[in-house]
């Protein structure tokens, strides 16, 4: 029902002000009004606002490909004031998943966020992989999630709060599959649908797997397929296969658990999660820390279904060149790697696997048990060849042994 006293107190500020109350960009009566008889500012609703939207049409970027891209990101917080604090272990210096702050000799804090928009159409399934990509920092870290706060941006007076209860439904449940008690978070009025957590863990400070630790033998284990940037983007455009999307929206909703339990049994020291930055992001970042070289043979690396079809017929994104733009500098494609492979490089990831370096000797062991704990597309892709400048030499096959 309509209080129509209210909403002539609001329209009346609103038309006197000649701005809108609520957007002071539109005018007073807005369209809205002109069009549904509807006056958001005076608490009115849309009585047919949508709740079967596909929410992938609703945003310019999908999932992690609406993040800031490295070159940027590292304009912007250049000079900020470095941690001192003794007690912090690792900070963002180093690029890590996650910060760890010291609270005993034998318990730190490992703590991330994560905040994307929608990388699927249902709400649900979106609110899993939310979930499942914002815990992934605290496995990658070898760390155990314990708590998560929910970070909500959505149109409110646009979409039905059903939508945004399902997303909610979604990422506690995914969460709850985890083992972490979701204790409350924040929402904000915005035009673009954001979702995420931010998630709080434990870990043994000698156990951390950090970035910086890969040596020279080491081998790479990549934990899931890649290529969701691509099919996101094919799917804003219409030209998606549905089994790689299928692939892809299953992969995404897997938590990292089973991947990070063998990684931890396995002792690694090094490891990280594959998401918006790809591959050669996240890896030379590791390269970086390392002070290594390292070799990824392109052939090896796991691919959803129709990901290499589609970026030999140019369905790339704004959100890959933003990737090469930045980690090109570590690349180096060997004769016989395509141009393409080196592409899927840079494909920005949401919800990735694990990209783990191992000791030579313990490899087989590691892969094997990913394998048994249902890790079915764990491969090598490749190795650490030596110490010195970091560098992703791009080879086509694993050199013959």
């Amino acid at each position: 029902m309509i209080d129509y006293q209210k909403r002539k107190r609001v329209m009346g500020r609103s038309i006197k002000l000649g701005h809108c109350i609520c957007n002071p960009k539109d005018p007073c009566p807005c369209d809205l009004f002109k069009q549904k008889n509807v006056c958001l500012c005076a608490g009115e609703r849309e009585e047919d606002a949508p709740e079967d939207v596909a929410l992938t049409t609703l945003v310019e970027n999908a999932g992690c490909a609406s993040k800031i891209g490295q070159e940027d990101l590292k304009r912007a917080l250049a000079g900020l004031p470095r941690v001192f604090d003794p007690r912090v272990l690792v900070s963002s210096d180093t690029c890590d998943d996650a910060g760890v702050y010291k609270l005993t000799p034998n318990t730190a804090l490992v703590q991330s966020v994560d905040v994307f928009t929608p990388v699927v159409d249902d709400p649900y399934a979106f609110g899993e992989i939310a979930a499942a990509n914002s815990v992934s920092d605290i496995y990658a870290m070898g760390g155990n999630p314990l708590t998560a706060l929910s970070i909500v941006a959505f149109p409110i007076d646009k979409l039905s709060p059903r939508i945004m209860n399902r997303m909610l439904q979604g990422g506690v449940d995914k969460l709850r599959e985890a083992g972490v008690a979701v204790l409350g978070g924040h929402s904000i009025k915005d035009r673009e649908i954001k979702f995420g957590f931010a998630v709080t863990g434990l870990v043994h400070p000698d156990k951390m797997t950090v970035n910086s630790k890969a040596e020279p033998g080491d081998v790479l284990i990549l934990t899931k397929p890649i290529g969701t940037g691509t099919l996101s983007f094919a799917r804003q455009i219409g030209r998606a296969p549905a089994e790689g999307l299928a692939e892809a929206e299953l992969s995404m909703r897997a938590l990292n658990r089973a991947a990070a339990e063998a990684m931890s049994a396995a002792g690694v020291t090094t490891a990280t999660d594959i998401t918006g930055f790809g591959l050669a992001g996240h890896l030379g970042e590791i390269a970086a820390q390392s002070g290594v070289e390292v070799e990824v043979y392109g052939e090896a690396i796991p691919v959803f279904t129709g990901v290499m079809d589609l970026i030999r017929e140019g369905v790339i994104s704004g959100a890959v060149e933003r990737n090469r733009e930045y980690a090109s500098a570590f690349v180096k494609r060997e004769k016989g790697a395509g141009e393409e492979l080196e592409t899927l490089l840079y494909d920005p990831q949401t919800s990735g696997g694990l990209l783990i370096a191992v000791r030579k000797s313990k490899a087989p062991a590691l892969l094997a048990a990913l394998h048994k704990r249902g890790v079915s597309a764990a491969a090598v892709i490749g190795r650490v060849s030596r110490k010195g400048a970091a560098r992703i030499v791009l080879r086509a096959k694993a050199p013959r042994s």
